[in-house]
């Protein structure tokens, strides 16, 4: 998705870039100035800066837990949350599950990638198998011991 995400943006901010350069080339009895063409281009350039968002999809998995970040921000579940990873059937990125039926987007896996999704999903289910057994405890899990 980054690399579609960079083509896209680009073209967005070639085509305003274009038209503004082309606003003043007809009279057609609207007077447009070079205010005109620098809004046209600008708004190009926020149009291509939010396409770019779709590059900041990270998942991120460690002793800590695994980390989120879609578009804007980055969350981090802790491994006592995290029940796994799927694909759903007819969803188009791969989802992090969590207690009482909720998930995640996790829009750094997506079906279109294919093969990287795939190898993304075993790298997952490896790391998993590493770090959820070793969460450390939280001060409620050692109260219970004590006795």
């Amino acid at each position: 998705m980054p690399r579609v995400a960079i083509v896209v943006a680009v073209v967005v901010l070639a085509i305003h870039i274009t038209f503004a350069g082309l606003l003043t080339i007809s009279d057609t009895g609207v007077h447009v100035g070079g205010s005109d063409q620098i809004g046209l281009a600008l708004i190009g350039l926020v149009e291509a800066g939010a396409i770019l968002l779709f590059t900041r999809a990270r998942l991120r998995v460690g002793p800590d837990g695994v980390g989120v970040r879609n578009l804007v921000g980055e969350r981090l579940f802790e491994w006592d949350r995290v029940q796994g990873l799927t694909y759903p059937d007819k969803g188009f990125s791969a989802r992090l599950l969590l207690p009482a039926d909720e998930h995640v987007p996790v829009l750094a896996v997506q079906a279109w990638d294919s093969d990287r999704a795939v190898a993304a999903m075993t790298e997952f289910r490896e790391l998993e198998e590493r770090y959820h057994g070793t969460a450390q405890p939280g001060p409620d899990a050692s109260e219970g011991a004590s006795s």
